[in-house]
């Protein structure tokens, strides 16, 4: 599984492109943009099976809605910690009691607290119980084409596309949260490529249905970016700075911090 996460990301690395298609503001220009797009995919290398991804897609102003209303993010700390924070420790202690052994392992494995992952399970997707039912590659592909924050999206969809390439998710089962986000820790296609492990012995990494990956990969995702084992992770510390690479809200990052700090007194 190692070779083949190796693999992944070195594929995306190679075709990660300097695009000629032109980003736009409005749905006028998406059709051209989005038959661009498809040409140059197609002269990087990808097949056409795995571009039958790109068929048929229509830009979505509900997505573009949705990204610029981002509105839970703009609340007081307390506001947003109340609302996110309500239950998980409780449903955290009964999933430990499920999961606890596999969690173990993954903290032996890759030096991130059981907390640390619990907390990010929970607010993520309510430790799976909601991964999101949107198209991925509609909600990349409109992204990618605005303006906004075109160049990252456009990166998010090459992952994606690259994840269709290896045939690690069938295209039919390639949904998830409004901005392309994947299974039940909410990953950005990039991370799926460069982090997503597989931890339960069948060499497929599956974030929809297999706890151990799931688990696994999150932790991957939070060693791999610097989580420095056995030190605390309040504001002003190192690991503090990991958990803001995981989301760039600052409430969000507030949140996990103090929610892990609260589910670690009760594990």
């Amino acid at each position: 599984m190692k070779r083949l996460s190796i693999a992944l990301a070195a594929f995306a690395v190679l075709v990660t492109p300097a695009l000629a298609a032109k980003c736009g503001n409005t749905a006028a220009g998406f059709p051209t943009w989005l038959k661009e797009f498809r040409g140059e995919m197609k002269a990087k290398g990808y097949t056409n099976k795995s571009l039958k991804a790109l068929d048929k897609l229509t830009y979505s102003t509900k997505v573009i809605k949705l990204d610029r209303g981002q509105k839970s993010f703009k609340q007081s700390f307390d506001k947003f910690y109340k609302r996110r924070s309500n239950g998980v420790v409780r449903i955290a202690k009964k999933k430990m009691r499920a999961h606890g052994n596999t969690m173990l392992r993954v903290e032996k494995k890759y030096g991130v607290p059981k907390e640390i992952i619990l907390t990010v399970w929970g607010l993520e997707t309510g430790f799976g119980a909601f991964n999101g039912n949107k198209p991925i590659f509609q909600s990349l592909a409109t992204l990618a084409y605005d303006c906004r924050r075109s160049k990252f999206f456009t990166e998010e969809l090459v992952a994606a596309l690259t994840i269709a390439q290896k045939g690690q998710i069938p295209l039919s089962r390639m949904k998830g949260a409004w901005a392309g986000e994947i299974g039940q820790t909410q990953f950005l296609a990039t991370r799926y490529v460069n982090y997503g492990v597989s931890f339960d012995g069948d060499r497929t990494v599956d974030l929809y249905r297999s706890v151990p990956d799931v688990l696994a990969s999150t932790a991957n995702w939070f060693a791999k970016n610097g989580w420095r084992s056995g030190q605390p992770w309040g504001p002003g510390t190192s690991n503090y700075k990991v958990i803001s690479k995981w989301n760039r809200a600052t409430v969000y990052q507030k949140t996990i911090a103090k929610l892990a700090e609260e589910m670690a007194k009760e594990m």
